[in-house]
Protein backbone atom coordinates (compact mmCIF):
# COMPACT_ATOMS: atom_id res chain seq x y z
CA UNK A 1 0.00 0.00 0.00
CA UNK A 2 1.54 3.29 -1.10
CA UNK A 3 1.41 6.18 1.35
CA UNK A 4 1.86 9.87 0.66
CA UNK A 5 1.27 11.54 4.03
CA UNK A 6 3.84 14.28 3.49
CA UNK A 7 5.99 15.98 0.93
CA UNK A 8 9.50 14.43 1.24
CA UNK A 9 11.02 17.81 0.34
CA UNK A 10 9.68 19.20 3.65
CA UNK A 11 11.55 16.67 5.81
CA UNK A 12 14.85 17.78 7.29
CA UNK A 13 17.08 15.04 8.74
CA UNK A 14 18.11 15.65 12.33
CA UNK A 15 21.66 15.36 13.62
CA UNK A 16 21.38 11.84 15.09
CA UNK A 17 23.34 9.02 13.51
CA UNK A 18 21.64 5.66 12.88
CA UNK A 19 22.16 3.33 15.86
CA UNK A 20 21.85 -0.34 16.72
CA UNK A 21 21.81 -2.36 19.95
CA UNK A 22 20.71 -5.80 21.11
CA UNK A 23 17.21 -6.36 22.58
CA UNK A 24 17.33 -10.08 23.42
CA UNK A 25 19.65 -10.74 26.35
CA UNK A 26 18.43 -13.80 28.24
CA UNK A 27 16.04 -16.72 28.42
CA UNK A 28 13.60 -15.51 31.10
CA UNK A 29 10.23 -13.86 30.54
CA UNK A 30 11.80 -10.40 30.29
CA UNK A 31 14.29 -11.28 27.56
CA UNK A 32 15.57 -7.76 27.21
CA UNK A 33 15.03 -4.04 27.11
CA UNK A 34 16.57 -1.09 25.32
CA UNK A 35 16.32 2.36 26.88
CA UNK A 36 15.63 4.99 24.27
CA UNK A 37 18.64 6.94 25.54
CA UNK A 38 20.90 4.24 24.08
CA UNK A 39 19.50 4.86 20.59
CA UNK A 40 19.00 8.59 21.02
CA UNK A 41 15.19 8.33 20.90
CA UNK A 42 12.25 8.98 23.21
CA UNK A 43 10.90 5.41 23.36
CA UNK A 44 12.09 2.39 25.32
CA UNK A 45 11.45 -1.13 23.99
CA UNK A 46 10.99 -4.28 26.08
CA UNK A 47 10.22 -7.84 25.14
CA UNK A 48 8.24 -10.26 27.29
CA UNK A 49 7.27 -13.89 26.78
CA UNK A 50 6.24 -17.01 28.65
CA UNK A 51 4.73 -20.44 27.98
CA UNK A 52 2.61 -20.68 31.16
CA UNK A 53 -1.11 -19.82 31.11
CA UNK A 54 -2.04 -17.54 34.01
CA UNK A 55 1.46 -16.08 34.33
CA UNK A 56 2.55 -12.52 33.55
CA UNK A 57 4.12 -9.37 34.97
CA UNK A 58 2.99 -8.05 38.37
CA UNK A 59 0.62 -5.10 38.64
CA UNK A 60 2.63 -1.92 38.06
CA UNK A 61 2.37 1.66 36.86
CA UNK A 62 4.39 4.05 34.66
CA UNK A 63 4.26 7.87 34.39
CA UNK A 64 3.94 7.52 30.58
CA UNK A 65 1.92 5.51 28.03
CA UNK A 66 2.86 1.91 27.27
CA UNK A 67 1.83 0.17 24.05
CA UNK A 68 1.76 -3.63 23.94
CA UNK A 69 2.12 -5.44 20.61
CA UNK A 70 0.99 -9.05 20.91
CA UNK A 71 3.27 -10.97 18.58
CA UNK A 72 2.27 -14.51 19.53
CA UNK A 73 -0.48 -16.10 21.63
CA UNK A 74 -3.29 -14.59 23.68
CA UNK A 75 -3.24 -12.31 26.72
CA UNK A 76 -5.66 -10.86 29.25
CA UNK A 77 -4.79 -7.28 30.20
CA UNK A 78 -5.95 -5.59 33.39
CA UNK A 79 -5.66 -1.82 32.79
CA UNK A 80 -7.18 0.34 35.50
CA UNK A 81 -10.69 -1.11 35.93
CA UNK A 82 -10.85 -2.57 32.40
CA UNK A 83 -10.18 -6.15 31.30
CA UNK A 84 -9.04 -6.50 27.68
CA UNK A 85 -8.41 -9.82 25.91
CA UNK A 86 -5.99 -9.57 22.98
CA UNK A 87 -4.30 -11.97 20.60
CA UNK A 88 -1.43 -12.04 18.11
CA UNK A 89 -1.65 -9.12 15.73
CA UNK A 90 -3.46 -6.83 18.16
CA UNK A 91 -2.20 -3.78 20.08
CA UNK A 92 -3.24 -2.62 23.57
CA UNK A 93 -2.68 0.79 25.20
CA UNK A 94 -1.82 1.19 28.86
CA UNK A 95 -2.34 4.94 29.45
CA UNK A 96 0.06 6.87 31.68
CA UNK A 97 -0.71 6.54 35.38
CA UNK A 98 -3.12 3.58 35.09
CA UNK A 99 -1.97 0.45 36.94
CA UNK A 100 -1.79 -2.54 34.61
CA UNK A 101 -0.67 -6.13 34.20
CA UNK A 102 -1.33 -9.01 31.83
CA UNK A 103 -1.32 -12.78 31.82
CA UNK A 104 -0.87 -15.49 29.23
CA UNK A 105 -4.28 -16.96 28.36
CA UNK A 106 -2.75 -19.96 26.59
CA UNK A 107 -2.59 -22.37 25.07
CA UNK A 108 1.06 -21.98 24.18
CA UNK A 109 3.46 -19.09 24.18
CA UNK A 110 2.64 -15.44 24.77
CA UNK A 111 5.18 -13.05 23.23
CA UNK A 112 4.86 -9.27 23.39
CA UNK A 113 6.85 -6.25 22.34
CA UNK A 114 6.24 -3.43 24.83
CA UNK A 115 6.85 0.18 23.80
CA UNK A 116 7.36 2.64 26.64
CA UNK A 117 6.86 6.27 25.63
CA UNK A 118 9.91 7.40 27.59
CA UNK A 119 13.67 7.46 26.97
CA UNK A 120 14.03 5.37 30.18
CA UNK A 121 12.10 2.47 31.72
CA UNK A 122 10.44 3.92 34.86
CA UNK A 123 8.15 1.64 36.87
CA UNK A 124 6.59 1.20 40.32
CA UNK A 125 5.48 -2.37 41.17
CA UNK A 126 2.19 -2.46 43.09
CA UNK A 127 2.06 -6.17 44.02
Amino acid sequence: MARHDLDPATVTPDSRAPAKTRLFEGDGPHRGSVNGEVLGTKVTVLTYGNDEPGVGPKLHVHPYDEVFVIQEGRARFFVGDRVIDAEAGEVVLGPAGLPHKFINLGPGRLQTLDIHHSPRWIQADLE
